[in-house]
């Protein structure tokens, strides 16, 4: 994967509705900015139960978008993410509509999980409370197979039914979709919900030494067919750093929440904490499609015993800050006030949920793309957007709060505003130094106000200390951050990365 900064957005969310659309916007707008883009899910239908995360067809682009052509013509300029959603598919599918009709008799029966098909001795009460779900309850919904009522097996939402990767049918399901990446310029693939797509009795049922079976096998056939494999799992920051020694790639999502801990409490030392044993072959990323974790800080969620990168209570005390620095558009936005079940995150954009204050926003970025990784942000952060409560309003999503639709004249309004220049002026430094391919250090100040990183390459070496002491509050617009570099030109230093945003020579 190239160490440049990539992008996050939907096909349909960020220009004209179509992939087109979009690759003009990154051409254009975005020149020099995004390296990269991961599109989420562009399959039949992109606008399904949960916002393509349960395709009908995961190897057709749907077509109001566009097509395979397009994605191949964007590729000519962008490396390319896609989604492989491991763990299930649409109850709409063409293979589940066939066990619907035809029970037992259907071929692809097998492909499909039911409680029996993991319990065929029957569960206890044990077994049944001993599954994890990241929504309450347990995860079985009743569906009739050839009029016969079954207990499926779903993770996430009814309408999305689990697969068995175990079975035949199941894994040629998947390697079609491999197939079909492999073959359409696609670079990188990024395993969704994988955490949860190996199913044993006994266990937990999430992160499991069966599931890292899983991903290893995945990975082996990525490999076969060039494709980087990113795993998306939130989840007890330990298990994060065990997962990453497994894969390509493994998302840094303990980031997020640990920069809005420093920079509401003044605090960096968790921070720092984390810098030294996080992994080094991390996707960083501060906001995505979903909310924002604040599992991935806290105690195990299966052991509390096994305590966090900052206490429970700090936990709590961030989310209070979130609902008050949005004035509760976040709160009204989580759990089940707006039909979000998720227990481990808050929904807000990240801007929203940092009191739109700028000084705060572009320094956390800029500690995103000083710690080693390959950053990534979400289209909404890249224009610096605030909640969207209309579109809350409209659709009851939880969140949607944080997946506007900006359409090209919208876009072209926000690239006018002096915090989104700047944050584009920090990532065309992150693009242009090759310090960081170089040698990374990082110091805590004895205080544990301020940590500073450092980065050195062949030509150029860079800089950033981050103080977010220096202004406490949503309403202070203190600079918190100081940002020094040495290019072409020489030696350069920022104190004000709103007002001052760096270029390079």
């Amino acid at each position: 994967m190239k160490n440049k900064v990539q992008l996050i957005t939907y096909a349909d969310r960020l220009g004209d509705g179509t992939i087109k659309s979009m690759t003009d916007i990154l051409r254009t707008r975005f020149d020099g900015v995004y390296d990269g883009v991961h599109i989420l899910p562009f399959f039949t239908p992109f606008d399904g139960a949960d916002a393509g995360f349960d395709p009908i067809d995961h190897t057709k682009v749907d077509s109001r978008l566009g097509s395979w052509d397009d994605v191949a013509e964007l590729s000519r300029t962008h490396d390319i993410m896609v989604d492989a959603i491991v763990n299930h598919m649409s109850w709409e599918s063409r293979q589940f509509q066939d066990v619907l009709a035809k029970g037992e008799e259907s071929e692809y029966y097998p492909m499909f999980l039911t409680m029996s098909s993991v319990f065929p001795n029957g569960a206890t009460e044990a077994d049944l409370a001993g599954i994890y779900r990241p929504r309450p309850g347990l995860p079985f919904t009743h569906y009739k197979f050839a009029g016969k009522t079954r207990l499926v097996w779903v993770s996430f939402t009814p309408q999305q039914v689990d697969i068995d990767t175990d079975s035949d049918k199941g894994w040629e399901y998947l390697m079609s979709i491999f197939d079909q990446m492999a073959a359409s310029h696609v670079s990188y693939i990024r395993l969704d919900a994988v955490g949860y797509g190996a199913k044993e009795a006994g266990t937990s049922c999430f992160m499991t030494p069966k599931t890292f079976k899983l991903i290893s096998r995945l990975r082996e056939e990525g490999v076969k067919r060039g494709l980087e494999i990113l795993i998306e799992v939130h989840s007890y920051y330990k298990k994060q750093v065990e997962i990453a020694s497994k894969v390509d790639r493994v998302y840094d999502f303990a980031l997020p929440p640990l920069l809005l801990h420093s920079v509401f409490s003044g605090d960096v030392r968790p921070l720092a904490a984390w810098t030294e044993i996080r992994p080094n072959n991390a996707v960083t990323v501060l906001d995505t499609h979903d909310g924002i974790g604040v599992i991935d800080i806290g105690s195990d969620q299966l052991d509390r015993s096994l305590k966090g990168l900052i206490p429970d209570e700090d936990v709590d005390n961030l989310v209070k800050t979130i609902h008050a620095n949005t004035n509760g558009e976040s709160q009204a936005a989580t759990g089940a006030a707006a039909s979000n079940l998720d227990l481990y995150q808050v929904n807000s954009t990240y801007y929203s949920a940092l009191g739109r204050n700028d000084q705060h926003y572009l320094a956390t970025r800029a500690v995103q793309f000083f710690l080693p990784g390959v950053p990534q942000v979400y289209y909404v952060g890249a224009l610096a957007g605030v909640n969207d409560m209309e579109l809350l309003r409209r659709t009851n999503n939880g969140r949607d709060i944080n997946r506007h639709y900006y359409s090209t004249a919208e876009v072209d309004e926000n690239l006018a505003r002096p915090v989104v220049r700047a944050l584009n002026a920090l990532a065309k430094l992150r693009n242009g130094l090759d310090a960081f391919d170089g040698e990374f250090s990082y110091e805590l100040s004895e205080d544990g106000k301020a940590i500073t990183f450092r980065w050195k390459g062949e030509t150029t070496a860079a800089s950033l200390t981050f103080e977010p002491s220096l202004g406490m509050g949503a309403d202070n617009e203190t600079p918190v951050a100081t940002l020094s570099w040495t290019d072409a030109a020489g030696e350069h230093e920022t104190r004000d990365l709103l007002n001052d945003p760096p270029t390079v020579a």
